[in-house]
C-alpha cells in the first residue's frame, strides 16, 4: 500500500463475517481517511482503526488521480456526516477520491440480487443475526422498512438502466451486421457505462 491507494478491508455485519467491504484512502503515513464505522464521520483515524485487525486490501483501477490530488480531494471531506448505504456509503467516498466518480460496486453488484426477491424474505436471517440483543425487534422492523423503501425507490431506475444498455447492445448487433465496427464498438462501450451507472434516486 502507498499514499492516496484506496484501500479495504472486510468487515462483519453484526454475526455475519465479510458481508461488506470497508473502503477508506491511505495517506501513507500510517493513517486512513474513511467513513468511521459507528458514528458515520468522515474521519482521518490510525490504520490500526480502520483495519480493525482484519487484512488490507488494494482497490485498483486502469486510470486515477496522482496521489496528491487523491489525498486532496479526501481531505476536503473531512467531518462530512452524510453516510447513506446505498448512495454515499465508504466506498463511494473512496473511489470518488481516486477517481472522481462516486460509486459503489458492492451495491451495483447487489441490486439484481435484490431485484429477485421481496424484501421480507430478509427477516430470519436478519432475525438470527440480531439474536440476543434487547431491541432485536425494532432494530428488524427497521432493517425491513429502510430495505423496502430503498428498493421501491430505486427499482425504476434500475430496470431504466437495463432497458436502455439492452437497446445499445441491439444498436451494435446491427452495426455488425453492416461492417461498422466502430459503430458497433461505441454502441457496446454505451451500453457497459449505462450498465454501471449508479441510480440517482434518493430516500426521503
Amino acid at each position: 500500500m502507498a499514499r492516496g491507494d484506496q484501500i479495504y478491508v472486510e468487515r462483519e455485519f453484526l454475526n455475519l463475517q465479510g458481508v461488506y467491504e470497508h473502503h477508506g484512502i491511505d495517506c501513507g503515513d500510517g493513517t486512513v481517511i474513511h467513513y468511521r464505522k459507528g458514528n458515520e464521520i468522515i474521519e482521518r483515524t490510525s490504520m490500526a482503526i480502520f483495519s480493525g485487525g482484519q487484512k488490507i486490501y488494494l482497490r485498483n483501477y486502469p486510470s486515477a488521480f496522482i496521489p496528491d490530488v487523491v489525498i486532496r480531494r479526501a481531505i476536503s471531506r473531512l467531518g462530512e456526516q452524510k453516510y447513506n448505504l446505498l448512495f454515499n456509503n465508504c466506498e463511494h467516498f473512496a473511489t470518488w477520491c481516486k477517481t472522481g466518480v462516486s460509486e459503489s460496486k458492492q451495491v451495483r453488484d447487489i441490486l439484481p440480487v435484490l431485484s429477485t426477491m421481496d424484501p421480507a424474505e430478509l427477516t430470519e436471517p436478519i432475525r438470527e443475526a440480531l439474536r440476543g440483543q434487547d431491541n432485536s425487534q425494532l432494530l428488524l422492523d427497521q432493517a425491513i422498512a429502510q430495505i423496502r423503501v430503498t428498493w421501491n425507490n430505486l427499482q425504476p431506475d434500475y430496470k431504466r438502466n437495463l432497458q436502455e444498455a439492452e437497446e445499445w447492445q441491439q444498436v451494435a448487433l446491427k452495426a455488425l451486421k453492416q461492417n461498422r465496427e466502430d459503430l458497433a464498438r461505441a454502441a457496446l462501450k454505451r451500453s457497459s457505462t449505462i450498465k454501471s451507472k449508479p441510480t440517482s434516486k434518493k430516500t426521503n
